[in-house]
């Protein structure tokens, strides 16, 4: 059996509503004897009449009446659906995006998803990635972009937009030596056991998420490796470990087992980014970055000291500001 075309249910359709075979040319902007063409074609496809046509009227045969009721409603859902492709298309959107991230999503980020939703109809699928593995869902299309802490120097990957640099704190136990102080300095890590995260990221990012030696070169140990990091945490609290952690994070999942010490002296901060593959820039990725710099510009508040503490003072009631500040946002340029 041949395919019946969608001009063919068209202009049946048509021709149920005007009765009058130059009235449906005129409408659909051909030529009558094309009307009778198509009619003529999908009545061999059913098998029937369709149409009754004498000189003085036109009408649909009992069978093509009821084949009228029966596909109306499917060619409006056809087309429909055709009318929202062409707005999504025209508008730079996709159905769904799917993101993958590292550790914690907070309430600026769900801001951009929401408003990537409301405003450009497009649903966020969202997935933890391993610590230690940042780019390979990307780099395999298993997700479209990737929050992941930086740096990222692939060269098939977009650095879309750079979140604001924040302090690195140390992740103890209550119990460790270093819990009762305000801050730590970097040559105080050495004889460490520090956590590492275990994946197959290359040297260059796991040597800056985990330095392996002090800036005066005395070795920082590392002897296990986590994928989250929740089971991180853990092993702080649990066992003689310590990680490095990021001020939100240090703000945000407090533990009454685990003290946040602020790092000085190792150099460069702890800065997240959105990632994607350079060949796949779509208009809709550029966009999630363009909503994470607006809401990054605007929930941005005055810097913290870098002495302040992660948390409030006891009984103060009030929140210390995490010193958020919008990093520069820059769609299709490489790492």
């Amino acid at each position: 059996m041949n395919p019946v075309h969608v001009q063919e249910i068209e202009c049946l359709l048509a021709l149920a509503e005007e009765l009058h075979f130059g009235r449906t040319a005129t409408r659909l902007g051909c030529s009558q004897s094309r009307v009778s063409q198509l009619v003529a074609a999908l009545e061999r496809h059913v098998g029937a009449r369709l149409v009754e046509r004498t000189s003085r009227r036109v009408e649909l045969t009992r069978l093509g009446a009821q084949f009228v009721d029966e596909v109306r409603p499917a060619h409006q859902a056809l087309t429909t659906a055709f009318d929202q492709a062409r707005e999504r298309a025209r508008r730079g959107a996709l159905c769904r995006l799917r993101v993958g991230f590292q550790g914690n999503v907070y309430e600026e980020v769900t801001e951009a998803f929401r408003r990537l939703r409301a405003h450009h109809q497009v649903t966020m699928a969202l997935s933890e990635i391993p610590l230690g593995s940042p780019f390979t869902a990307v780099l395999d299309h298993r997700v479209d972009a990737a929050v992941v802490e930086l740096p990222a120097r692939e060269p098939e990957l977009t650095v879309g937009f750079r979140f604001p640099p924040q302090d690195r704190f140390l992740a103890v136990a209550t119990s460790h030596p270093l819990s009762g102080s305000d801050r730590v300095h970097a040559e105080e890590l050495a004889g460490l056991d520090v956590l590492h995260p275990a994946g197959d990221a290359p040297d260059y990012w796991m040597a800056a998420h985990v330095p392996r030696s002090t800036p005066a070169g005395a070795p920082i140990h590392s002897t296990r490796g986590i994928s989250g990091v929740q089971e991180g945490l853990a092993l702080v609290a649990a066992e003689d470990h310590a990680m490095f952690v990021c001020r939100p994070l240090a703000e945000r999942v407090p533990r009454g087992d685990v003290r946040y010490v602020l790092v000085e002296g190792l150099g460069a901060p702890s800065q997240m980014g959105l990632v994607w593959r350079t060949d796949r820039t779509t208009p809709q990725l550029t966009a999630l970055a363009g909503l994470l710099h607006e809401e990054f510009t605007r929930t941005a508040l005055p810097a913290a000291p870098r002495s302040a503490r992660p948390g409030p003072p006891e009984g103060s009631g009030e929140r210390e500001p995490c010193g958020l500040r919008p990093g520069p946002a820059t769609p299709g340029q490489p790492a």
